[in-house]
């Protein structure tokens, strides 16, 4: 939920101070942008969709670059986007990443663009989960809404379909919190369950070691079992889809099925090096979320 949404007022323009680190960060969003290594799905899909999932990939990578590296007032650069996002349905956005969405008014859903805000913005007051359920329920702002997204852009609207695409892409958040444990660490973030952590002795200077604990890979190891349970719903979900969505999605369930094993081939040891899935790997998941064997 949105701070305005939740009653909380929200100014109506921004100081000149956070309007020039929008700016800025707008600026260094967009250039990032042209070295993207884009998933190969996406890059496969028709034009018109492709360039609408880019824009509000640019838009969620704009929106977590302020929220992880912004300098100033984090909290104030995320309330004058939201206010941005929700001028964008009455025209009076102003900002690049937002302007870019401008044709999607119609097609995306304005809360799933504004859970992407919220999901920073619980980013920068809590540093970590008590249990998986709470971890949960934060890849529901960060994760989730792209999947909706997608959906929306493709004009799907099944609830199921909605449900089985949360699930995947939790999986998928979940997964990158694996594999960047000690990045989020040195950040100052914990993204494993903290009573698991607890529960098998690994301590803070376990989270950033050169090598994993036996502790620590044993609590990895049970985030990524949870992620593939998850993942299993990208099956049907694949399934039921058709034409380039169906392309997209199984991109995306297979890529995290392939980062599932090879987090297991490092024996969920990452920190001693970047787990990464390889693009053949990936593409024999995505054959066989498509033909289902």
């Amino acid at each position: 939920m949105s701070r305005e949404s939740a009653g909380v007022p929200a100014a109506s323009t921004p100081g000149p101070d956070v309007r020039a680190e929008l700016d800025r960060m707008a600026a260094a969003a967009a250039a990032q942008a042209g070295a993207e290594n884009f998933p190969v799905a996406l890059r496969l899909l028709p034009a018109a969709p492709r360039k609408a999932l880019v824009r509000v990939y640019g838009f969620a990578r704009f929106v977590d670059d302020v929220g992880d590296e912004a300098s100033g007032d984090r909290l104030a650069l995320l309330d004058a986007i939201e206010v941005d996002v929700r001028g964008l349905w009455s025209g009076r956005a102003t900002l690049g990443p937002v302007l870019a969405l401008s044709g999607l008014t119609g097609t995306v859903p304005q809360q799933a663009l504004l859970d992407l805000i919220e999901a920073n913005r619980v980013d920068q007051e809590i540093d970590s989960y008590e249990s998986f359920a709470d971890l949960i329920g934060y890849c529901m702002l960060s994760a989730a809404p792209v999947g909706r997204i997608v959906l929306a852009i493709a004009g799907v609207q099944s609830p199921a379909a909605k449900a089985q695409s949360d699930d995947v892409c939790n999986a998928l958040q979940v997964l990158e919190h694996c594999q960047d444990v000690a990045e989020d660490a040195r950040a100052g973030r914990v993204y494993l369950p903290a009573s698991e952590l607890r529960a098998g002795g690994v301590g803070p200077a376990d989270l950033t070691a050169p090598v994993a604990s036996a502790a620590l890979r044993a609590v990895v190891r049970t985030q990524v079992d949870r992620a593939e349970a998850l993942l299993a719903q990208g099956r049907p979900l694949v399934r039921s889809l058709r034409g380039w969505a169906r392309i997209a999605v199984s991109g995306y369930v297979a890529g995290g099925l392939a980062t599932v094993a090879a987090i297991r081939a490092v024996e969920y040891d990452t920190l001693s090096s970047a787990v990464r899935p390889g693009t053949v790997a990936t593409a024999a998941k995505a054959l066989k979320t498509v033909v289902g064997r």
